[in-house]
């Protein structure tokens, strides 16, 4: 059974190479944009940092670390569930009842669809964040090096938990673009300054409703020895939990896709 999960994902990214090949000024003009996209963040916040040089004790490096550490764990599950967003699409058509007459797992199936998925973001995303690690003055350890590691795929698994929270709910309400564009609109907006700038219900929402704080804030707190700051205080320990909260996520995320399929009966197209 693994071995033909294994053909099977091997086949698909074979085919996103053979797509990427075929349609190459896509693929580079998608490239050049993701460049762009994430080059604007960055400036956006070294114009907002030299107005005020200091946000509640954090740098513009270290925000600027805040935030290439996010696109660590956040193109990472880009590269590998990135369609898991397209779930309410096949359900809303009819095309979803293919994946449940097929000798593999729906979302396996969900996950490996062939198109125009290729590692070039995440790929991005290790340069940002070597220059960042840099501009801070990272103290490399074999512990920290762990940490990284534990924030980079247990942030991956957050960011996949939720959209695939999100993408199940259309087992119920079959459109729902605007939930999913309002909680990307949330992670991708908040995530970019320290969790310590705002007031209690958006900490609260950002570390335990959607655990986006473990993707980044946490984990970068612990890393630059930034646990106590003007009116808040971060217990060390959270920034090495991440891998835990994405498990946990995950498994929740994924019970609940289950029941979701079970309930399925097809939308009569």
């Amino acid at each position: 059974m693994a071995s033909r999960y294994v053909a099977a994902y091997r086949q698909f990214w074979r085919l996103n190479t053979l797509t990427l090949l075929e349609y190459k000024a896509n693929f580079f003009i998608w490239f050049a944009f993701t460049i762009v996209y994430h080059g604007i963040a960055v400036a956006t916040i070294w114009i907002m940092m030299s107005r005020f040089p200091s946000m509640n004790g954090w740098r513009w490096q270290e925000v600027f670390f805040l935030y290439a550490l996010y696109m660590v764990g956040h193109t990472l599950n880009n590269t590998f569930f990135f369609t898991i967003g397209e779930v309410p699409d096949h359900i809303r058509e009819g095309r979803f009842d293919r994946f449940l007459v097929r000798p593999l797992d729906p979302l396996f199936q969900v996950l490996s669809q062939p198109g125009q998925i290729w590692p070039d973001e995440f790929a991005i995303a290790l340069v940002f964040f070597a220059f960042a690690q840099g501009a801070v003055h990272l103290q490399w350890t074999a512990a920290g090096a762990l940490l990284l590691v534990f924030a980079g795929l247990g942030g991956a698994l957050i960011d996949f938990a939720v959209q695939l929270f999100v993408a199940t709910l259309s087992f119920w309400v079959i459109r729902m673009d605007a939930l999913r564009w309002v909680v990307m609109s949330l992670e991708n907006d908040f995530t970019r300054y320290p969790l310590s700038i705002y007031n209690k219900a958006v900490r609260i929402m950002l570390a335990y409703v959607f655990p986006f704080a473990f993707m980044n804030y946490f984990p970068a707190t612990t890393l630059l020895h930034k646990t106590s700051q003007a009116g808040y205080t971060v217990n060390p320990m959270l920034g090495w939990l991440t891998l835990a909260v994405g498990a946990v996520w995950f498994s929740a995320a994924y019970l609940f896709w289950r029941a979701g399929v079970n309930r399925y009966q097809g939308t009569g197209s």
